[in-house]
């Protein structure tokens, strides 16, 4: 009883969890079977429907093809730009020293808000589709930080993390250019006390792979 309690439903035997690529690992290869399962699941329902002969649901089926490219649920492909992010390599800082300079060691990992100015530029930079990790970003993928690792759609990714955008390059990094947020973040990452990785790359053609994940929205209701 005192174990269970002590190890607050977790395995009390750290070292099994030391190995944290391993875990991220683990977790996306249990999310991939799930996501095949879906899939199959859904193909089963798409080929159900489609012997159904009505009228209504011959035309809520067009809508809802029409609406598939915006949603994106198809691919996308052409030029673009690609980003890495990463931590900074510089390992067991010195918080005084840092304060010192004015630097936080907060400035030395990649956050969520970090990848989110990133992918709101190039949104407003005309990108026809984003993909982060070879994941495709749609309206309502949760970008979640979790530890030292960024979640996508509850999945976790270690950094790099590399974002890839479709769209006409000069208008993607003007806005990049532009933005005071990323701007904020580029300067730390030329600052050698920081070095935090930043890597911007033009893309002859870039491949954005459709979203295939849930489309279920999942929100909070009033207790009544």
């Amino acid at each position: 009883m005192i174990s269970a309690a002590d190890s607050g439903g977790t395995d009390l035997r750290p070292g099994r969890y030391t190995d944290l690529a391993g875990l991220v690992e683990a977790e996306a290869d249990d999310y991939e079977e799930l996501r095949a399962d879906l899939s199959d699941l859904e193909a089963e329902v798409d080929a159900l429907t489609e012997n159904v002969r009505s009228l209504p649901v011959s035309r809520a089926r067009g809508r809802i093809e029409e609406l598939r490219d915006p949603a994106g649920l198809e691919p996308r492909s052409g030029p673009g730009v690609s980003i890495t992010m990463s931590d900074s390599p510089i390992t067991d800082p010195d918080e005084d020293a840092l304060a010192d300079l004015g630097i936080e060691i907060n400035q030395l990992v990649v956050h969520q808000q970090d990848l989110q100015a990133v992918v709101n530029a190039l949104w407003r930079g005309g990108a026809t589709a984003v993909t982060i990790a070879g994941q495709r970003v749609i309206s309502t993928t949760g970008i979640k930080c979790e530890g030292p690792t960024v979640q996508l759609q509850g999945v976790p990714y270690q950094q790099p993390y590399v974002i890839e955008a479709v769209g006409d390059p000069d208008r993607l990094v003007g806005e990049i250019d532009a933005d005071p947020l990323v701007s904020g973040y580029r300067t730390d990452a030329a600052n050698p006390n920081i070095d935090i990785g930043w890597g911007l790359t033009v893309e002859d053609h870039v491949e954005a792979p459709p979203y295939d994940g849930i489309l279920d929205f999942r929100y909070a209701e009033p207790i009544r």
